[in-house]
């Protein structure tokens, strides 16, 4: 299950532009910013009536907590999938909150065995309930908890595995987190099982203290473009690059200035295909 083309994050403010946008691959709406007992806002409803896919993505399910995930927020997720006919969700390998307090945040779950093992088992408990195939994004992270067992790919890859989830690949996350925390981006693609990504994330950041923060905010730096680029040249002539979304939540930049990271996008993937 693999979206196509460039798509968006949708987002009321950006609601006017994406309703403008031709030939959008896909688009993505944050699944806790829609109201199940409310119509769909009228400017998504019209991307759905143009054929544009509409991907709900969860940020509260915290799956990587110690808890089950709560089985009313599954069925909202779900019930969103199938208001917009969605062929797949997804949400973080994260948690968000724990003990009964809530973080505000996505946090970064230990690559132990133990945080696996849990892990998997509320992704399934989640899949269960979905029915439709559920794409799992890495996170970037500020901090790194101490003594991992698994390196992250390693991780990502049994978590896929063993859960037969997607995976959403954000690009973003991978390059701040090689910054970050030290890693080769290259070699981290290397050891992804590519044939999972539903489909691509990119944003842009900035730095702060010595740290890059993933604000989702500026405008997607040309190292984040060129990993993109090198992600698409590692797929075959028999399989076509998975779809590339930018995802923006602050700092809403003029249309035309939006429209340039757009198409920037599109030629990065386009390179890559080429190589």
């Amino acid at each position: 299950m693999t979206l196509a083309g460039v798509g968006i994050g949708w987002r009321p403010e950006l609601a006017g532009f994406v309703a403008r946008r031709q030939g959008l691959g896909f688009a993505e709406v944050v699944a806790e910013g829609i109201h199940p007992d409310q119509p769909l806002p009228g400017e998504l409803a019209a991307l759905l009536e143009r054929g544009v896919p509409v991907v709900p993505h969860g940020v509260r399910l915290s799956l990587g907590s110690a808890g089950e995930p709560d089985p009313g927020r599954v069925g909202l997720l779900a019930g969103l999938a199938e208001r917009l006919g969605a062929p797949l969700v997804s949400e973080h390998v994260a948690f968000v909150r724990g003990g009964g307090l809530e973080a505000g945040h996505l946090l970064p779950v230990p690559r132990t065995r133990e945080a696996l093992a849990v892990l998997v088992a509320n992704v399934r408990l989640a899949q269960a309930g979905l029915g439709v195939p559920l794409a799992l994004e890495h996170v970037a992270a500020l901090l790194e908890w101490p003594a991992p067992e698994l390196d992250e790919a390693a991780f990502l890859t049994e978590l896929l595995e063993r859960t037969d989830a997607l995976l959403l690949l954000d690009v973003a996350n991978l390059y701040a987190n090689a910054r970050n925390h030290g890693g080769d981006p290259l070699a981290f693609l290397d050891a992804l099982p590519l044939e999972r990504i539903a489909y691509v994330h990119v944003a842009g950041g900035v730095e702060r203290d010595g740290l890059y923060h993933d604000t989702h905010a500026h405008p997607t730096p040309p190292v984040v473009l060129e990993l993109v680029a090198a992600l698409c040249a590692r797929f075959t002539a028999r399989r076509d690059p998975p779809g590339v979304m930018l995802e923006r939540d602050d700092a809403y930049p003029p249309e035309a200035e939006l429209a340039a990271e757009l198409d920037a996008i599109a030629a990065a993937t386009r390179a890559g295909a080429s190589r």
